[in-house]
């Protein structure tokens, strides 16, 4: 996006799958500070493999070179600063387990890190889903647990972090942790939704005016999508310098309505689609703005951000060092059924442009939502 000429570029292949329709394989984006692109691509299982691409040029989309083709999934690749890129993973070893590697110059990696694969006491094989993200030199994730393996009763969330880069993890209090976690009850737990026959769905995580930790996750009942889980429900989930508190936020109704956090002093806001869509009991739904005035405590409906849509909305995701009007980015899509899936980038104020769906050009302006 050309802030100055407010304007998206026709976009580049930087890989192609040849064939593959699985949303597994989306890939991750990072920015470096010599302004080098970085991509991602997802693998699936250990059949379909990852591949690392970096820009030919600095702040260029023009070219990429591959880097690398190895097994990982769910990328979430990061530059810190003096140190170097950090990338939290997972590997399909019969079940999804955390892993992590780090670069100098993201050429050339570590070995791969086991980070969580818990089976104690009572079970043989399990599995994560995690959210990560860092600040001021301290890299941190929150994930939930698998038991035996089965995604279809996530639950519990987990948070561990590191100040040296990998080389040791801790708790929030400074508690030192062994790695590989294998333990239920490790000390990185920090909610048990396990006894509360609770699913959970971690969505995003940032940090607070402290430099605390934040997460924002829902919960329900069961896997199964529609009514007989309940309602889907959202909480913030932080620390508060002494221990984690949780808030209530909303209901949804189904258990992929994903969206993502804005902390900016006392002012907090959610943008998600917590909204019944078009496709109802579908993943996703109408994007509203969520806010808060007392640091996550309290949350009130601020904005409709869409509504009457064709499509549900789904995956709101906050860009990293994001400048408005290009503060997150989703897609809509008939969950149902495939379908058109168009492009959208929002404000602080919830006004939506949307990306155009065919270029006619190597520059095209936005059009704003919900116009002719």
């Amino acid at each position: 996006y050309d802030h100055k000429r407010r304007t998206v570029s026709r976009p580049v292949v930087v890989h192609d799958k040849g064939g593959v329709n699985d949303p597994h394989d989306n890939p991750s984006i990072l920015i470096d500070d010599q302004g080098y692109l970085w991509v991602f691509v997802s693998g699936r299982g250990n059949v379909r493999k990852g591949y690392k691409y970096r820009s030919e040029k600095p702040y260029s989309i023009d070219a990429f070179r591959q880097v690398s083709e190895e097994v990982m999934a769910y990328p979430q690749p990061m530059f810190i600063p003096g140190q170097g890129y950090f990338h939290f993973f997972t590997k399909y070893t019969g079940v999804r387990e955390l892993y992590f590697e780090t670069s100098k110059d993201g050429i050339t990696w570590t070995d791969d890190v086991k980070l969580a694969g818990i089976r104690k006491p009572l079970y043989e094989k399990s599995g994560h889903y995690q959210v990560s993200n860092h600040h001021a030199g301290t890299i941190f994730t929150f994930f939930n647990w698998h038991p035996n393996g089965n995604v279809d009763k996530r639950t519990n969330v987990y948070y561990v972090q590191t100040k040296d880069f990998g080389r040791t993890f801790e708790t929030i209090e400074g508690r030192k942790l062994e790695i590989p976690i294998e333990d239920i009850a490790s000390a990185a737990r920090v909610k048990d939704y396990e006894s509360k026959k609770k699913n959970v769905y971690i969505c995003d995580t940032d940090v607070d005016a402290n430099g605390y930790p934040v997460c924002l996750y829902l919960t329900s009942d069961g896997h199964e999508p529609g009514p007989q889980n309940g309602a889907r429900e959202w909480w913030v989930l932080r620390w508060n310098g002494k221990s984690w508190t949780d808030s209530k936020v909303c209901e949804s109704d189904h258990n992929y309505d994903m969206g993502s956090l804005f902390l900016h002093g006392s002012e907090w806001r959610i943008i998600a689609p917590t909204d019944s869509g078009p496709q109802r009991y579908g993943a996703g739904g109408e994007i509203v703005m969520w806010g808060s005035a007392d640091g996550g405590n309290t949350w009130k409906r601020k904005k409709q951000v869409t509504d009457h849509s064709d499509r549900n909305h789904n995956y709101v995701r906050r860009v990293v060092n994001g400048r408005s009007p290009f503060l997150y980015f989703w897609a809509d899509g008939d969950p149902n059924h495939f379908s058109p899936s168009h492009l959208y980038i929002g404000d602080e104020n919830g006004v939506v442009r949307e990306l155009p769906y065919e270029m006619k050009g190597n520059e095209q302006k936005l059009t704003k939502y919900g116009s002719d």
